[in-house]
Order: C-alpha cells, then sequence, then structure tokens
C-alpha cells in the first residue's frame, strides 16, 4: 500500500451556506479517556451534509467514521469529550451547536430530526419486539399521533421500502427476516418520524451483491423523493462512486481529502486515497473474457501439451 502523506491538504469543496437545510461540523473533536492521558478519536472534522444529497464518508476501520454519526445523533461513548460545533437547519427549525444541546432537547431531536441507520439489524432491532411495535413507538413519541394512525404510516413506510406483505411483516418478529428485508425494515424505522438527516453506518456491509445494490437505489430513492441530507458512512469506496454526490475521506480522525465524487475517484491527491482505490478489485480487461470466434487460439496438439 503506497504512504500517506501528511502534507496533502484536502480538496477545496464550496461550504453549504449557514442558512441552508443540513448539518454544518466545524472543527469536531472527540476525546476519550481521563484527562492527562486521552486519545484523540477525531481531529478537527470539518463536513457538509446538504439536504437533497448523499454525503460519502469513507476510510478504513478505525479512521473515525462511525464516531463521526455517533457524535452527531449524541450517541458517542460515556465518558468522552466533544468539542467544535455542529449545526442544524431543518424544515422545522434550527440549532446553532447540537453539542450544547441539554440531554432533554438531544433525546427530542434525535430520531425526530436526526435519524441513524446502524450496520447490523439484527443487534439494533429489539428481538423480543414486533414490527409493528417498533416501528409505531417512535411515531407515537415524536409526531403525537394514534395507534391507528401509527399502523398506517407503518404500512405505507415497509411498502415504500419494498417489505413484501406489509400487513404480514408488521405482526413478525426480526428473526423471522433475512438481512436484506431487515435493513429495509431498519432504513423503515429511521425515516418513521420524519426526519431530514439520514445518517447509514455501513447499511450494507453484511449482504450480498444483489441485496446490497437494491439498498442502495433505496437510499437513492429516499434521498431525491423527500429531499433528504444523508452522510453514508463506509469503508467501500466502491460504493461510493456509485451513490455518494460528495466524498470525504479519513484518516486517523482527520479529513485526508474531500470533494465531488469524480474528484475524489478519478483525480485522488491524497496518496491514501490512491491507495484506497488502488485495493478495489481491478482485474485486466483481458483476462477472464472469451474472445471473439475470429479471434480464437489455434487448437494445441499433443506435441504442445508434452
Amino acid at each position: 500500500m503506497a504512504e500517506y502523506s501528511a502534507d496533502t491538504q484536502p480538496r477545496e469543496v464550496p461550504p453549504v451556506a449557514p442558512d441552508a437545510r443540513g448539518l454544518r461540523l466545524r472543527g469536531l473533536t472527540l476525546e476519550l479517556g481521563a484527562k492527562g492521558a486521552a486519545k484523540q478519536i477525531l481531529r478537527g472534522i470539518d463536513l457538509d451534509i446538504p439536504a437533497g444529497s448523499i454525503t460519502g464518508l469513507a476510510g478504513e476501520s478505525g479512521s473515525g467514521k462511525t464516531m463521526t454519526g455517533l457524535a452527531i445523533c449524541g450517541l458517542q461513548p460515556a465518558g468522552s469529550r466533544l468539542g467544535g460545533t455542529i449545526s442544524y437547519t431543518g424544515p422545522r427549525g434550527s440549532a446553532p451547536n447540537l453539542l450544547a444541546l441539554k440531554p432533554r432537547a438531544m433525546n427530542a431531536l434525535r430520531g425526530r430530526e436526526v435519524a441513524m441507520i446502524f450496520q447490523d439489524p439484527t443487534a439494533s432491532l429489539h428481538p423480543m419486539m414486533t414490527i409493528e411495535g417498533q416501528l409505531t413507538d417512535g411515531m407515537r413519541h415524536h409526531l403525537k399521533v394514534s395507534r391507528t394512525e401509527a399502523r398506517s404510516r407503518a404500512l405505507a413506510l415497509l411498502e415504500r421500502v419494498k417489505v413484501p406483505e406489509p400487513a404480514t411483516a408488521l405482526k413478525k418478529y426480526p428473526h423471522q427476516f433475512s438481512g436484506g428485508q431487515l435493513q429495509r425494515i431498519s432504513i423503515a424505522i429511521a425515516l418513521s418520524s420524519e426526519p431530514s438527516v439520514l445518517i447509514a453506518d455501513e447499511p450494507t456491509t453484511a449482504l450480498d451483491v444483489t441485496v446490497q445494490a437494491g439498498i442502495l437505489r433505496l437510499l437513492r430513492e429516499l434521498c431525491d423523493s423527500l429531499d433528504l441530507a444523508v452522510l453514508l458512512v463506509t469503508h467501500d469506496l466502491g460504493v461510493m462512486s456509485a451513490l455518494a454526490d460528495t466524498v470525504t475521506v479519513m484518516r486517523y480522525g482527520e479529513v485526508v481529502e474531500h470533494g465531488t465524487r469524480y474528484q475524489v475517484i478519478r483525480e485522488p491527491r491524497s496518496e491514501y486515497t490512491r491507495a484506497l482505490i488502488d485495493a478495489l478489485p481491478h482485474p485486466p480487461a483481458e483476462e477472464g473474457s472469451t474472445p471473439a470466434p475470429g479471434a480464437l487460439p489455434p487448437t494445441p496438439t499433443r506435441t504442445d501439451l508434452r
């Protein structure tokens, strides 16, 4: 793998206007451990997540991607210390700095304005609750709707994320679904309280290629139709090249490169980004392909085979 050059500067991308819908992270830091022996997990992250677009956050495991998403939702590890600002502007209001919110205010915002899809739905969904219970609880809490209306909304959400037989699915438990269906249900739960920001943490890691493609198409459709601000966290630059509008690459808790999808994937400036791209499978075009009939090699003779 190529060496990462610390001298490489992140590519400049026009920032989101302060009054535009979405999230703006400025100088976000996170420390873990006792003071004097603290470990710095995030080191001054600047990131814009505008409405109506998918912002990709890429990097190796341990680079700080997931911790950034958790910090936005106020789900960072106990005892950690956050610095910087996370400002939010949405259709129902704004907050100049989520880090300054009291726990009750953050609880009201989390799920209602900013929702998160976790990497492993088998771990994030409650095994002893029906899908209906898990879909409607958030609606009844945040939207203050009746049980009947919440169930009607839940049916519509399952139809929207293409879960087969929604009425039957509502009565089932998580163990009765495949991994791909569970991830679609997790997306429906995240959307149940009509948030304007959606954080997707490695939403396709445990899925096969065909199911993965369906989930990615669904995220794109939801982003466009609902004007969502989507943060897609993944180590897979192949996923980024197919879905993200802009890409930010992280290493050791820092941003090493950001830009449009084309800029970062096709014209990377950071040696670390190039190394991530080189790690993707790139089979030569001439290998594994069947030649045209006129270009077939001669049939070997017995002498050739000796």
